[in-house]
């Protein structure tokens, strides 16, 4: 199958919505944080999913739009709901009950370093180069500062649930590449938005309601419940129509850098509203990270470049 080309820098209205998508999904871990003290993962998870699917089929009959019916695009709708949907927001879920949320949005800005081994392997305009691979060794050396030494000693609850952020993080690389391919198949954004979130559902609210039988629950207070509907319908059903925008049209490696800025808005929202604190490692860690990241993504390094090569002939002249 051929893929369609993706540019490669990002245009500058595409930074901007860079920018919106690491707030939206930011906030993201704030909502977590909030209604994982009263929920089980699994039902966030499927209430996430649901009621985003819900609004976005909404979005979908106002747009005159309807979903495919042919197997192949369903099969894409299922493949990219178990690698963006299913597997990462569960552990992320599961993670966030044992750490911080700030954490574990530093943790989760791993994912353009998978992204660009995945890549590497999968596509055939995304190849690693040498600075993209020195961005991958910082920024794991970074990962591994943020874990410490208990990993080598113990596989407590913390490691464990940093170890399933990072999980996710892996999923969202392998995500990230497969949903190229709505873009080949001629879905549009919100199309594909909307089916990979219908099939998350298909397949996360069965097994919920089976696990966690929910009717048996507790009513879930007014900031659970308003954290869920942020959480789904901002969270999910907002930002990936925004995601799958930035995919079309700047490659998974590119989209995948909106990572790198949601911990800024996680951190913040952490600190100032659960009343969360970050160690001086998950510091130290976030900045290897940041570094590997900038060597992935090549720019600083190119402006850096030119901005030595003009300035070299002029101190010649001067001298």
């Amino acid at each position: 199958m051929i893929q369609a080309p993706i540019q490669k820098t990002i245009a500058a209205s595409d930074w901007a919505l860079l920018g919106l998508l690491s707030v939206i999904w930011g906030g993201s871990f704030l909502f977590i944080g909030v209604a994982v003290k009263e929920l089980p993962p699994l039902v966030i998870v499927a209430l996430r999913v649901s009621l985003a699917a819900i609004a976005l089929q909404i979005v979908l009959r106002v747009m005159g739009l309807t979903l495919p019916r042919e197997r192949q695009a369903w099969a894409a709708f299922f493949g990219m709901g178990i690698l963006n949907n299913v597997i990462p927001f569960s552990l992320i879920v599961w993670g966030q009950s044992h750490i911080a949320s700030g954490l574990a949005s530093i943790l989760n800005a791993t994912t353009p370093l998978f992204t660009v081994i995945v890549a590497h392997y999968l596509t055939t305009d995304e190849k690693l180069t040498g600075s993209r691979l020195g961005g991958v060794v910082v920024g794991f050396v970074g990962v591994a500062v943020m874990i410490g030494s208990a990993a080598l000693t113990s596989l407590n609850a913390n490691v464990l649930a940093q170890l399933a952020i990072l999980g996710a993080a892996l999923s969202y690389g392998f995500s990230g590449v497969f949903g190229r391919r709505f873009k080949t198949l001629g879905i549009p954004p919100l199309v594909a938005a909307a089916g990979q979130v219908t099939a998350s559902s298909c397949m996360l609210l069965p097994v919920s309601l089976i696990v966690d039988r929910p009717w048996t629950l507790t009513m879930p207070s007014l900031a659970t419940i308003l954290s869920i509907l942020a959480l789904a319908l901002v969270s999910t059903a907002v930002a990936y129509l925004i995601f799958f925008r930035l995919l079309a049209r700047a490659g998974a490696t590119n989209a995948g850098l909106v990572t790198f800025l949601i911990p800024v808005s996680a951190v913040f929202f952490g600190v100032l509203l659960l009343g969360e604190t970050l160690e001086p490692r998950h510091m130290a860690g976030m900045a290897l990270i940041a570094a590997g990241l900038m060597l992935i993504d090549g720019r600083p390094a190119a402006a850096l470049g030119r901005y030595v090569s003009e300035k070299r002939p002029a101190a010649r002249g001067n001298g």
